[in-house]
């Protein structure tokens, strides 16, 4: 009966994600390039497949990636306060000749692809170079969270990976620590409360139970107060 339960992450009320129909789970490590900027995901592990499996969202498990109930024992707040707008309602746009960015500064999770080589900004209006446009491509379409979307303006469609449905556990080699989990395929993610986020090819979800922006990702684990308070004010968030 496991077997045909549908795809899904359910997001158990101050509790953890339930995962069902089969999702594969794996491992992968951020690693970068000679100057330091992050560049790829590599792969660490695939866990056994299994039907449905229960994922740690607090941080205290000492089981993780899965939960061992310690959400109850140390009171977890697990409140969602992320929008449920849809993605290209709140995205600003950045455009060059042939190529455009969407952005939801909110959905950052601070894995840094977006940097190298100048950063995909600079890169986009420097297009008709091929090196340029390519490493632009790259850089969007690795973005774990989905916070920046390129599109190609003269087809209209954005350049997107296809993912298996999929998540990674993402370990952030160069800040030493457990990164989101990255949601990969357009999974259905269903609130503590019964509602539909949008389904998008790539999202993170906070696992350290830090986020200020659940249930996504907004690069907790490894950002303090301060510096997430920088990157506001960069972006006009504030």
């Amino acid at each position: 009966m496991g077997a045909n339960k549908k795809i899904m992450i359910k997001i158990i009320k101050d509790g953890p994600y339930r995962v069902t129909g089969g999702v594969p789970l794996l491992e992968q490590a951020i690693v970068t390039d000679d100057n330091g900027n992050t560049r790829e995901l590599i792969d660490i592990k695939e866990y056994p497949r299994q039907n449905t499996y229960i994922l740690c969202r607090c941080g205290s498990s000492n089981n993780k990636p899965y939960c061992d109930g310690a959400h109850r024992k140390i009171g977890f707040d697990g409140s969602e306060t992320a929008s449920r707008r849809p993605y290209m309602e709140r995205a600003e746009t950045f455009e060059s000749p042939d190529l455009k960015i969407t952005d939801v500064y909110e959905l950052c999770d601070h894995s840094r692809f977006c940097q190298r080589s100048g950063g995909i900004r600079n890169l986009i209006q420097k297009s008709d170079d091929p090196e340029a446009r390519q490493t632009a491509i790259e850089e969007a379409m690795i973005c774990p969270s989905g916070r920046l979307v390129l599109w190609d303006k003269k087809t209209g469609k954005p350049f997107e990976k296809e993912f298996e449905p999929s998540i990674v556990l993402v370990h952030d080699k160069q800040k030493g620590c457990e990164g989101p989990l990255w949601v990969r395929g357009y999974i259905p993610i269903e609130s503590a409360d019964g509602s539909m986020y949008e389904s998008r090819n790539r999202v993170t979800l906070c696992r350290c139970g830090k986020s200020e922006n659940k249930p996504y990702c907004d690069g907790s684990h490894w950002m303090t107060r301060e510096q997430k308070l920088e990157f506001r004010k960069k972006w006009g968030l504030e």
